[in-house]
């Protein structure tokens, strides 16, 4: 499957909307968070490779906020544990469906995959069954401030003792100078990605009201409040990292 180009943003908007995870995104979102997040495709496979650690036999393994099924993708390459299933989780519509498509296509290339269940509901109010393993992609950012604490009590619940939470994200820093240099320097591996003043200037505009990092303090802090015992960064990337918690 080749990737449609992101051009959502490369001609002049007068009034430029909120972000949303509508059917124009999704066409284009496989170009887009390539050329975007500096490092997205080694943090999806290496999810994989993680959770094949921590997954264990006949349990659940979560992908929250799963788009078009990336991280999904990447357990089932990966995890061989008996008994586990795979859930895909999203509240948009078009990320859904396709995610389906793409996840019948990934059936007729391998054998003996998990077995995998494609899920549309909001992550905040859902039941999660006994998990080993949950990852929250770049999902937690987009969910209100004030609710973020309450999910990740409830994902430290369903967790399993000997289980992971895998909490990938981009991050603000504190530190003033730190913050300007990793920004700027994000700025420019979208330019190097083919990016236009424009296309940034638009985007960023889209984003500010719906997407609210959080330093990388405040993550831990947060994990730790809501019961996890042990956060360990594995990986970043300019301002994007990935964090392994443990129940």
């Amino acid at each position: 499957m080749t990737d449609t180009p992101d051009r959502i943003y490369s001609t002049p908007h007068g009034n430029v909307a909120d972000f949303v995870f509508n059917e124009d995104v999704v066409r284009v979102f496989p170009d887009m968070i390539k050329r975007s997040v500096p490092g997205y495709p080694t943090i999806v496979e290496n999810i994989g490779v993680l959770a094949a650690r921590f997954a264990q036999p006949h349990t659940h393994l979560y992908d929250l906020g799963s788009s078009l099924g990336a991280v999904t993708q990447a357990l089932r390459r990966h995890v061989k544990t008996e008994g586990c299933r795979v859930v895909a989780v999203d509240n948009s519509t078009a990320m859904v469906d396709r995610c389906r498509e793409y996840l019948h296509a990934q059936d007729a290339m391998y054998q003996e995959l998990l077995p995998v269940e494609v899920v549309e509901a909001d992550i905040l109010g859902l039941v999660l069954q006994p998990a080993s393993l949950i990852a929250l992609n770049f999902t937690l950012q987009f969910i209100a401030p004030d609710r973020r604490q309450g999910l990740l009590e409830s994902l430290h619940r369903a967790l399993l003792p000997g289980g992971a939470l895998i909490l990938s994200e981009k991050l603000r820093f504190h530190d003033l100078e730190e913050h300007v240099l990793l920004n700027d320097l994000h700025l420019d591996f979208k330019r190097a990605n083919g990016y236009s003043e424009l296309e940034i200037a638009q985007k960023r505009s889209a984003l500010e009201n719906v997407m609210r990092p959080d330093s990388l303090e405040d993550h831990r802090e947060r994990l730790l409040a809501a019961g996890f015992s042990k956060v360990v960064p594995w990986f970043q990337c300019l301002n994007f990292a990935s964090l392994i918690a443990l129940p």
